[in-house]
């Protein structure tokens, strides 16, 4: 347990974080242009976190969002970094833990994500934007519980269940599928050893 935040600096895990931001960013485009009911801005941050541990995931996730928000003035992103912190984060432990070895145990970290995800935007869209997301296909969720006279709350609440929960669970089968094909000559550069330089 008390490896689970030990990070190792090595030039594989410098180059991991920039590389990662650029998936995240390329698939918040993609979903964006068009509008797909998913974020997908997540891929990125979840191959960091199983690779490099929680600590490079949360870097990946947070960094995304406040790149992507300040170079296209999508101010609702920069908001969402906490919560891309908390995925990074929470991947990262699910992987230290040993769940992204087994499908099974993917589907669970994926759950475990899209819980937090939902626990931290939840407060954030009650406090910024009145409960909405700003997707397409969460709102209408949300549009749908106010007019059926739901409290605020749960309308969010719904909004981002809707949306954050399918999103991880795909995103979170990709990334299984890509760290599984990648070759153990690469995967094993991010393995913790005894020679570790911790960030805890």
């Amino acid at each position: 347990m008390s490896n689970i935040f030990k990070t190792k600096l090595n030039a594989a895990c410098i180059v991991l974080i920039p590389a990662c931001i650029g998936i995240n960013y390329l698939g918040k485009l993609f979903a964006s242009v068009l509008k797909l009911p998913l974020w997908l801005d997540s891929i990125g941050t979840c191959i960091g976190a199983v690779l490099g541990g929680p600590i490079i995931g949360g870097i990946c996730g947070a960094a995304n969002n406040l790149i992507y928000g300040f170079t296209t003035g999508d101010s609702i992103t920069l908001v969402y970094a906490l919560t891309s912190l908390g995925i990074g984060v929470s991947v990262g432990i699910m992987a230290r833990l040993g769940r992204m070895k087994k499908l099974s145990g993917a589907v669970l970290t994926a759950c475990v994500a899209g819980f937090v995800a939902v626990l931290i935007s939840t407060p954030l869209n009650i406090l910024f934007w009145g409960g909405t997301t700003g997707n397409l296909w969460g709102d209408a969720v949300f549009a749908w519980s106010q007019a059926s006279g739901l409290p605020v709350a749960l309308g969010s609440f719904l909004d981002e269940v809707i949306v954050d929960v399918p999103d991880k669970l795909i995103t979170l089968l990709i990334v299984f599928a890509i760290i599984k094909g990648l070759p153990k000559k690469l995967t094993s550069l991010y393995e913790m050893g005894d020679e570790v330089e911790s960030l805890d």
